[in-house]
């Protein structure tokens, strides 16, 4: 099924959101979509400086978009024409129209001038989600660029005089109340409240502080579905397994700084952590190879080496930093979101960072794990999804453990991820529990968002017959990443194609090449075309499998080709680097500090069988010699 280009969602305001200050008093309203019924928050606040600052940061990765924009060169097109020089009114209107359809949203979405939204039909990102829980209050936010998510929860603890109304409504976060929040007078008594209607506090008893003030908002949106689809794969995979670490606030603190005062001119630009058990979690800044060590906790687990991207939108939590105790990272494998998660004391901040902007080609293969595969054993799953969704609406929070109660844990995970996908269910990773949160009052169909484009449809048509997708060449680019050569068999076309691409250090495709109509037509102009799609998703799925295999007997008599890179850290602070590949009979072995030439020496043998038997060995060597696996598929 081909996903819709968007969802309509219309929004009502009784008022826009205001604060009024007094000498010795101040009022955060903060207005609610009133078609979600008696939803609602208010008291006062015992540290308004916490709630400015993380305020602050939300509304910052609210409106983070690292997506390229094309200058605009109107202007300069009309003082050409004037000039007499070669520059038509068709350019110029050609021009326009495409800043317009490009960037548009953001003009219609940013509003009147008073701050309030805009009345006309717009494109772009839902308004944060406001949900009233027993033991707290919390606002999700969706970056515009589909690149980061974040959870802030102000636990009960910091509103003196609480009064609530459990439910989840969308919440006017307009830039005029977001700078207002941001001059906030933190030594005066602070009140917030937060409802659908001022005429009535949130409980529906008694009038809210100000009256009713303030006109009537009502605003319609179209929310692209590829934005809808992020939003909700991100929260999804918050349910999967994830190695975690944790951090002191010096730890994020130097890690902040090293990004704040230097500017990496060459890939790979990861933040990579070395976790060895035993020993606080090593974090090391590439290019540069800037060690820092840890101050937290010693880890506990197995020993792992992860890169992750995306670091740099990690600034934005600089502000923060004052009221951090702990930070934790939640590592769920490589192109899956890395989660940060900051115990701010009254408040918590859950992060998710993606190594993307758009989820889109990059993200087809991370995710495509998430969405739920249909089956025999489909209605099993729905059946078991439900009664899962009436337990928390029940009893509220709870943990994977307390839901898979006679069970098995697996098919709950699954059961709960279904239900993230339609809006239903939210994952806190912060407390590791699962926690009701109604997205929209009538549950999302994931078969809508299933494919982000008809195109995508199209690879999965294709990776749907067997055998129609297969790899037939990668080749490790020294310096510059991995080339992954294809076949696909396109049976509606009756024909093969052959799609190829480059992904390079980061993760990031850098070249692409099919034989496709299509992409002798435009190229890369329109997006991959559905036969890159494919054999990116085909490669993914193919690495997953042999990682799985090959903890097997079974599975490792399969291998005729593969590399694997283990590392140490060594008491000087040096790490050494040990690359094993083997390629049919042949191991050839690469080692020696990180900045410096490797040494080389290849070893050739009789038979496959014994080149096998001899690359196994050398990694079970490494292994017991505090060697660490820095190529595993998944953390």
């Amino acid at each position: 099924m081909t996903a819709a280009l968007a969802r309509p969602i219309h929004l009502r305001y009784a008022a826009p959101s205001e604060l009024t200050a007094a000498p010795l008093h101040s009022s955060v309203r903060l207005s609610l979509d009133s078609a979600r019924g008696p939803v609602g928050v208010r008291g006062a606040l015992r540290d308004a400086a916490l709630f400015r600052d993380a305020m602050a940061v939300l509304a910052t990765i609210l409106e983070s978009d690292l997506r390229y924009k094309g200058r605009d060169r109107t202007a300069y097109l009309a003082y050409l024409m004037k000039q007499g020089k070669k520059a038509t009114a068709a350019i110029w209107e050609a021009q326009k129209a495409f800043l317009e359809s490009a960037f548009g949203d953001d003009a219609a979405g940013a509003g009147q001038g008073d701050g309030s939204p805009s009345p006309a039909k717009a494109s772009g990102a839902l308004d944060p989600v406001l949900t009233v829980h027993p033991d707290e209050v919390s606002i999700e936010v969706f970056s515009r660029d589909e690149s980061a998510y974040a959870r802030l929860a102000f636990s009960s603890d910091l509103f003196e005089g609480r009064e609530a109304a459990h439910g989840t409504a969308f919440v006017d976060l307009s830039p005029r109340i977001v700078e207002q929040i941001d001059r906030l007078r933190v030594y005066t008594r602070v009140e917030l409240d937060a409802g659908a209607s001022r005429a009535a506090g949130p409980a529906g008893q008694g009038a809210a502080p100000g009256g009713s003030g303030g006109r009537s908002i009502e605003r319609s949106l179209e929310v692209p579905t590829t934005w809808l689809r992020g939003f909700l794969q991100v929260q999804s995979a918050a349910t999967l397994p994830a190695v975690s670490c944790e951090l002191a606030p010096i730890d994020l603190y130097n890690a902040l700084f090293v990004l704040r005062t230097r500017k990496a001119k060459k890939p790979p630009r990861g933040l990579r952590f070395e976790l060895v058990p035993g020993k606080p979690p090593r974090l090391i800044l590439e290019p540069w190879e800037i060690l820092l060590e840890g101050h937290g906790p010693p880890y506990e687990g197995p020993p792992r080496v992860v890169r992750t991207f995306g670091r740099q939108r990690l600034l934005a939590l600089s502000r923060l930093l004052p009221h951090v105790r702990s930070a934790r990272a939640e590592l769920r494998g490589p192109g899956l979101p890395v989660f940060w998660v900051l115990d701010l004391g009254r408040a918590t901040l859950t992060v998710a960072l993606t190594g993307w902007t758009d989820s889109s080609w990059a993200s087809a293969a991370s995710f495509d794990a998430l969405m739920p595969r249909e089956g025999a054993a489909r209605a099993a799953l729905d059946a078991l999804a439900a009664r899962q969704l009436a337990l928390l609406r029940e009893r509220g929070p709870l943990p994977l453990a307390a839901l898979a109660a006679g069970g098995s844990a697996e098919d709950a995970r699954a059961a709960l991820q279904i239900e993230c996908l339609r809006g239903r269910v939210l994952y806190d990773v912060a407390r590791r529990v699962y926690r009701p949160r109604e997205l929209f009052p009538e549950p999302v169909d994931e078969r809508e968002i299933r494919y982000s484009s008809p195109r995508e449809a199209a690879a999965h048509r294709l990776l749907g017959a067997p055998g129609a997708v297969r790899t037939t060449k990668v080749h490790e680019i020294a310096g510059e990443g991995t080339e992954i050569h294809g076949q696909v068999a396109d049976r509606e076309a009756h024909r093969d194609f052959s799609p190829r691409f480059t992904v390079d250090l980061e993760g990031r495709v850098s070249d692409a090449w099919c034989s496709c109509p299509t992409f002798r037509r435009s190229g890369l102009r329109e997006g991959p075309c559905e036969h890159m799609i494919a054999l990116r998703v085909a490669h993914a799925r193919e690495r997953a499998e042999q990682d799985a295999l090959r903890k097997t007997a079974e599975g490792r008599s399969l291998i005729r080709a593969e590399t694997r890179t283990y590392v140490r850290r060594e008491a000087s602070g040096a790490e050494v680097v040990y690359r094993v590949s083997l390629d049919d009979r042949v191991v050839h072995l690469s080692w020696g500090a990180r900045a410096e030439a490797p040494r080389h020496q290849r070893i050739w043998f009789d038979t496959d069988g014994e080149a096998r038997d001899a690359y196994f060995k050398r990694l079970d060597a490494l292994t017991s010699s505090g060697f660490v696996d820095a190529d595993a598929s998944s953390a």
